[in-house]
């Protein structure tokens, strides 16, 4: 039993070396290149590099290894990480007390920015990644130089063109690649530690105090170079569900943090070493200039792709979870493997990182360039993490006076690290925080206008359950299946009709779906089977499968089927529904069954500002993108599909539906009660 835990662990610990480490581990690439040879570069004398050294060394020890590695990871939701499942718990400890309240949405808005912040740097990683493993080519040869830019484009549109077919069969390869790659980058530092040991002191925090007072405000620009020391950091908390705090804290202090400080103290001493460094390209300077040089390119390369498909997956669940907590567009999801659900491909999302990815491409063309850029979203995130941190660890029950200080000193160090990237904004900084703004935007406006379209739904006239199972009683036991309604006729078609409801409904004397309302209406007729499907997203990652559903028989052939998955999990329904129908607890016809779906038709009301009007219009813009419920279900390639358009007026204090029932249900039930004539045509198919 002991060999199978640690055989188990062993593959977690390799399989996080190739998805959470990938972005953090390719970092010496460019790190103390930009600090020494960057926009505001450092004389090579050995207090410079004692200096940069000693805030490398202490930013890796606090903001990761004690931080991330040691507290950060504690705070999991069922397993799962990231700022939302940060979010998550704070939800589940406040809501069941009552309304969200002030510092809940407080919370919630910093949540979002985080969110957004990590897309903005996300779409410079991968370049940054490529462009500095590529640029080993100019090393090694100077005439290829020019072809790092367009071999770079190449690369990454092969990447982001085979996320649809896919990561599961490269995906065994990526922990030994970078196994070899920590393994590479740590013992080609130990060689020039050995000759240089003096870089060693670095580990005395003194230095790192000295260099920052010596150097004064250009302290800034230095640690605006530093921060790239950790790019990726917010990896270790988002993979936390595929691996596990343990494989991830495990492979952290055995490899890779002993390896990266090898490397980083190896770049200082070769720092010292009088020898001129090729194109000032510090990390390929550590390598003999020869063939072996090429080697090493090739291996970086395939590193930096294993960075970037990190970063590309990683954005695939977090936009997943996005739309689950209901902050984002429902986007297609398309699963490439059958045995792991966390494997995803969102076509929206691949090919609008792949242009942002060739733009900046273009534009910057070097590492240089995009260094510059780096770093102020991700410190804004960072400082989030720590604020959020404060109230989960205090929930808890840690004392305020032990977790205050703590993370005071996070968010110092943290805000210390922002506000020197602030200074790189004028040159290319503002790019992060302009993706930043517009995905924030996007999320705020989506959640506005849906809790506008919600207080609609709220506020439409509510007719109880038990008024239609009373109407679809009276149909079943008519003999012609076909009895008034009122001033018409309504009939039972032989058709199971899936009708999606935004409430759940549990007993009759809840309200009625409009969908079912407006059917019958429209159409006068009722299905034969109506079941009355509620999809609920929980603030937790994942619903074990004895969880999932809640079947209430209401009577007269309704159903009422109440789901729940969590923000990690898509809901497929048709695989719910047959598996209900399976169990004998519905019933329809594989091939006869149709879902009804509502469609918003929003109606602008002239007492609407004009802020809000651009701001409701931008709403529509975004509904209109956004994919269908019933084929983010998974229902669209399985059923028929009848659509019923519902008109919402909007102004300035109200949103009401514009749906005007014929006649009241009440009047139609002692109407169709009365004894009349009957037709005696047949029910229609």
């Amino acid at each position: 039993m002991e060999v199978r835990k640690k055989t188990g662990l062993v593959a977690l610990c390799v399989g996080a070396l190739g998805v959470v480490y990938g972005d953090i581990g390719t970092s010496p690439l460019y790190t103390l290149k930009q600090t020494f040879f960057g926009t505001h570069h450092l004389d090579r004398t050995l207090p410079n590099v004692l200096g940069a050294l000693s805030l490398v060394f202490w930013t890796l020890t606090l903001i990761v290894c004690v931080k991330y590695v040691l507290l950060v990871l504690r705070a999991d939701l069922n397993g799962e990480g990231g700022v939302f499942a940060l979010l998550g718990i704070i939800r589940n400890r406040q809501e069941p007390k009552g309304k969200p309240t002030r510092k809940l949405w407080i919370i919630t808005t910093a949540v979002m920015v985080g969110a957004a912040c990590l897309y903005g740097e996300g779409v410079i990683t991968p370049v940054i990644s490529v462009l500095s493993a590529y640029e080993g080519l100019g090393v090694a040869t100077p005439a290829l130089k020019k072809a790092v830019v367009p071999i770079t484009f190449a690369t990454l549109f092969l990447l982001f063109w085979f996320q649809s077919r896919g990561t599961g069969r490269v995906g065994k390869a990526f922990g030994p690649i970078m196994v070899a790659w920590f393994a590479t980058i740590g013992v080609a530092g130990l060689v020039w530690i050995v000759r240089y040991p003096q870089v060693l002191e670095a580990v005395n925090p003194v230095h790192a105090a000295a260099f920052l007072t010596r150097m004064g405000m250009r302290s800034l620009f230095v640690l605006g170079a530093v921060v790239l020391a950790i790019t990726g950091v917010e990896a270790l908390f988002a993979d936390l569900g595929h691996f596990g705090s343990r494989a991830i804290r495990v492979s952290w202090f055995s490899l890779v943090y002993p390896a990266l400080l090898l490397n980083y103290f190896g770049q200082g001493a070769r720092l010292l070493d009088p020898a001129p460094v090729p194109n000032h390209h510090l990390f390929y300077a550590l390598f003999p200039q020869n063939e072996l040089l090429y080697a090493v390119i090739a291996l970086a390369t395939l590193a930096a792709v294993i960075a970037s498909q990190a970063v590309i997956s990683g954005a695939f669940s977090l936009t997943r979870q996005a739309i689950a907590l209901g902050f984002f567009p429902r986007l297609r999801i398309i699963f490439t493997s059958a045995e792991i659900q966390g494997r995803i491909y969102m076509p929206m999302v691949n090919w609008l990182l792949f242009a942002g990815c060739a733009v900046l491409t273009l534009v910057f063309g070097t590492s240089n360039g995009l260094a510059a850029a780096y770093g102020v979203a991700v410190t804004g995130t960072m400082a989030i993490t720590s604020f959020i941190f404060y109230f989960v660890a205090r929930g808890w029950g840690w004392r305020w006076y032990l977790v205050g200080p703590v993370c005071a000193v996070f968010l110092v160090v943290d805000l210390s690290f922002f506000g020197a990237n602030t200074l790189k904004i004028a040159n290319g900084g503002f790019v992060p925080i302009l993706i930043a703004a517009a995905l924030f935007g996007v999320m705020k406006t989506w959640q506005w206008g849906r809790g506008v379209l919600a207080r609609a739904y709220l506020d439409f006239a509510r007719i109880p359950m038990h008024h239609y199972i009373e109407l679809k009683q009276a149909l079943m036991e008519s003999p012609n299946l076909r009895i008034k309604y009122g001033r018409r006729e309504v009939a039972q078609v032989e058709r199971a009709v899936v009708f999606l409801s935004s409430r759940a409904i549990c007993a009759p004397e809840d309200p009625c779906p409009i969908g079912l309302r407006v059917y019958i209406r429209r159409n006068g007729a009722m299905p034969k089977h109506v079941i009355l499907l509620n999809v609920l997203q929980m603030n937790r990652p994942s619903v074990p499968a004895s969880e999932r559903y809640k079947v209430i028989p209401l009577g007269a052939n309704i159903v009422s089927v109440n789901a729940q998955y969590g923000y990690m999990q898509t809901p497929h329904v048709p695989t719910l529904l047959k598996s209900l129908k399976r169990a004998g607890l519905i019933k329809i016809n594989e091939s006869r069954w149709t879902v009804q779906v509502g469609e918003e038709e929003i109606i602008i009301d002239k007492s609407l500002s004009l802020m809000r009007r651009q701001m409701l219009r931008f709403f529509i813009v975004i509904l209109r993108l956004s994919n269908p419920a019933d084929r983010y279900f998974g229902m669209r390639e399985h059923a028929g599909r009848n659509k019923t358009v519902i008109p919402v007026v909007i102004g300035a204090d109200f949103s009401r539906i514009a749906i005007v029932d014929e006649e009241p249900i009440e009047e139609a039930i002692r109407a169709s009660q009365d004894p009349g004539p009957l037709p005696t045509a047949g029910a229609p198919a």
